[in-house]
């Protein structure tokens, strides 16, 4: 996925009124205003109540079909082009409290809707993203990968942020 590639699908989404924030590791690159390394794919978090307008901007873009991938939820799949375009779709409700509810209604998590209320550029565009510290908290929990051992620390860095123990001492996977 090219800075290109994703700087259009998120202007595609805007042109069907989707209001999305992108995530994971051009989440990062986009807090960082500059790629530090390629990307597979582009994750995006979008609101359930624009699910519709944001099926018709996948397949306005030609990204129309689903890439079965392990774990999948019907909150978070991955589409694809059929070629390189890939897409990891998180999709969230707003409560009425203002909080974002992400996830099944018995398992789900809850989380402040500041948390995608981050601001960053990819190849010179300005994009919504995950703010910095929940970039870092989203990163957490599992073993970290070789790029998330590259994403952390620049963030943290960046920002402030102390980074997690995690990835102060265990190995690369």
């Amino acid at each position: 996925m090219t800075a290109g590639e994703a700087v259009r699908l998120v202007q595609v989404f805007g042109k069907h009124g989707v209001d999305v924030c992108v995530g994971g590791g051009w989440g990062v690159d986009a807090l960082l205003g500059q790629q530090t390394r390629d990307h597979a794919d582009l994750d995006v978090w979008l609101p359930a109540g624009q699910f519709e307008n944001a099926m018709e901007a996948l397949v306005s873009a030609g990204v129309d079909r689903i890439h079965p991938w392990p774990g999948d939820k019907p909150w978070n799949f991955v589409v694809h082009d059929g070629g390189r375009r890939r897409m990891d779709l998180h999709i969230y409700e707003t409560r009425a409290d203002g909080t974002i509810h992400y996830g099944s209604a018995v398992a789900g998590e809850s989380f402040p809707a500041a948390a995608l209320d981050g601001s960053g550029i990819i190849a010179g565009v300005t994009v919504r993203c995950e703010a910095p510290e929940w970039s870092v908290r989203w990163h957490t929990g599992y073993a970290p990968r070789v790029k998330d051992r590259h994403d952390v620390p620049l963030v943290c860095a960046r920002f402030g942020i102390a980074v997690p123990a995690a990835y102060q001492t265990s190995p690369l996977r």
